[in-house]
């Protein structure tokens, strides 16, 4: 891990963090690339983990692609747009394959602005909480590119097609409340209660039986674009080792016995 993202586990509730603050946290480099998509798979990986927050150091959450390196490449990608394909592919686009695989909820912790790729960002995250004074634009218009990362598929999932739309036809910026009204948000809280609120939301999380979490998420995933019956097919797959678990017993038992389950994740 490099220190452009910083991963922290505390108990079974993870945090990673962007740690660019002085560019604020630009995302499209190839090292901040690297250093995001190691650190979800570390996070995928990690048996002790219930569930992540992701933030950004500083006062923004991220300004999404770097233009300065963006005006340096004005002639290369002039010349040869196929080293841009590769650029997108071989780069960023790893961000989202990756967090497709993740199993482990994630929440997105918005400090400050998530711009163009950093609002993208925020959308691969699973919930979203604002911080009062962040901001949200789907920006790529507004210098002239579309969403290269996936924003495409991922925000009209999230706030539906017409308002997806609005957003990327416009490139407007939306405050935190405009973010709530349209479910980009679930929840705004003053910024200097934000992570305490993200890490309140991951213990109602952390609480329950891990397996059964990460196989709900993975449910979930899958049932954006799967149909029904092939949904119901893994669903009942899914069931079967959930009923398996020593979770499952304990929950059960727990419940009937009218006390505090205690969960080990097995």
């Amino acid at each position: 891990m490099t220190d452009k993202v910083l991963y922290q586990a505390d108990g079974q509730i993870v945090t990673i963090t962007l740690n660019d603050p002085a560019l604020r946290n630009p995302i499209s480099e190839r090292e901040t690339v690297d250093a995001i998509v190691a650190a979800i798979e570390r996070l995928n990986q990690d048996a002790g983990a219930r569930v992540a927050i992701l933030t950004g150091a500083g006062s923004a959450f991220s300004s999404g692609g770097d233009l300065r390196a963006m005006q340096r490449n004005f002639e290369a990608r002039a010349e040869q747009p196929a080293l841009t394909t590769q650029y997108y592919k071989f780069g960023i686009q790893r961000i989202p394959l990756a967090f497709e695989k993740l199993d482990v909820p994630i929440i997105a912790a918005v400090n400050g602005p998530a711009i163009g790729a950093g609002l993208d960002l925020a959308c691969m995250c699973d919930l979203r909480i604002s911080a009062e004074t962040a901001r949200f634009a789907e920006s790529f218009v507004k210098v002239g590119i579309v969403p290269g990362d996936g924003g495409a598929w991922l925000l009209p999932r999230v706030v539906g097609y017409s308002k997806a739309c609005e957003m990327a036809f416009t490139g407007d910026m939306l405050n935190a409340q405009e973010a709530l009204a349209c479910g980009l948000v679930s929840r705004v809280v003053a910024d200097a209660e934000l992570l305490d609120a993200a890490k309140a939301l991951a213990g109602r999380i952390a609480v329950n039986p891990p397996y059964a979490v990460r196989m709900a998420k993975r449910l979930l995933i899958e049932g954006r674009h799967s149909r029904l019956d092939t949904l119901l097919e893994l669903s009942a797959s899914l069931q079967a080792l959930a009923h398996a678990t020593g979770d499952h017993r304990e929950a059960v038992n727990a419940f009937l016995e009218k006390r505090k389950p205690d969960f080990k994740g097995d």
